[in-house]
């Protein structure tokens, strides 16, 4: 699964970031699916994001991280649902008008569109982390009192409108998932909450989402976390239970039986994975191999060294 890749240049997290905003994105997206293809017949998936007004920021290995880039170092003007900002180390978004939330809206049927000619298995659609989608759907980010700010279904209406067109934009085999952000991790009376996202999760299904990703936060800079091994697998666990709907669980989730069990014991139907494969890119055959499992593909260059796998 890639991660956020922007459905328009203005959505990109950073200016390096991957995009599929133009066809011109196609052709070696799709090269690089054939070659993952090519191994024991791989699936790949996309998400396709739009930043909001977390948008425009220097890359986490940059000594400005968390600040953001400035237009004359190729930065670029962010936003939102209302003219909040983040923090005062991002910009102060634009607030969008009706029309630019619905030129929006096709920017991500587009996306997801090419995802499918680049040979993609699946489309995420990134409404987590306090990116553009979930500006909208928390209180703590959307302060407009038109058809999309005030009341749940206002504030949601923008992911509905874009999950209903993708739905219907995409193969009828293709699966859909959504990723949310479970909660906002804030005490405060307008902050997004696992009851908001049990309810929204309801809807998506209603249109035919599939599956539902179950992050957490990355809306408020006073969010407080309590950062520990599987920290977010309630969110999935609940969503899975009270939507009837398959659920991603993540976070902290770095040990093979840890993620085993998440599995076995009904806590969630996948697990995902990323920091632990930045720092093991083998985590699957050092899993295999911890969990007695045999017959896993290993690439021929890689079978000496690997042998009781194979």
């Amino acid at each position: 699964m890639t991660e956020a890749a922007a459905v328009c240049p203005e959505g990109r997290i950073s200016p390096q970031d991957l995009g599929i905003w133009k066809d011109e994105h196609i052709a070696m997206l799709k090269t690089i699916n054939e070659f993952i293809h090519s191994h024991d017949n791989v699936k790949t998936g996309i998400q396709i994001a739009h930043a909001g007004r977390k948008a425009s920021a220097y890359r986490p290995w940059e000594h400005k991280y968390r600040y953001a880039v400035p237009n004359s170092e190729g930065g670029w003007e962010v936003v939102g649902p209302s003219a909040v900002a983040y923090d005062d180390k991002l910009k102060v978004p634009h607030e969008l008008s009706v029309q630019e939330i619905h030129t929006l809206v096709d920017q991500f049927v587009d996306s997801a569109q090419r995802a499918v000619k680049a040979g993609f298995d699946l489309v995420e659609i990134h409404g987590a982390h306090g990116y553009l989608i979930h500006n909208f759907y928390s209180l703590k980010s959307n302060k407009r009192t038109d058809e999309y700010g005030g009341s749940f279904e206002n504030r949601t209406r923008f992911l509905m409108e874009i999950a209903t067109r993708v739905r219907a934009a995409i193969p009828d085999q293709m699966p859909l998932f959504v990723r949310l952000s479970s909660t906002d991790f804030v005490d405060d009376a307008d902050g997004w909450k696992i009851e908001d996202t049990v309810k929204l999760s309801k809807m998506l299904k209603d249109v035919g989402v599939d599956v539902i990703d179950c992050s957490a936060g990355g809306n408020c800079a006073h969010q407080h976390i309590d950062v520990k091994p599987g920290y977010q697998v309630p969110y999935a666990e609940r969503v899975k239970k009270d939507v009837n709907i398959p659920s991603i669980a993540v976070g902290l989730i770095t040990e093979p039986h840890q993620a085993n069990e998440i599995i076995e014991q009904g806590k969630a139907d996948f697990v995902m994975l990323a920091r632990a494969f930045l720092r093991d890119p083998y985590w699957t055959h050092t899993a295999a191999r911890a969990l007695g499992h045999k017959g896993i593909y290993v690439p021929s260059q890689y079978l000496r060294g690997i042998t009781d796998l194979s």
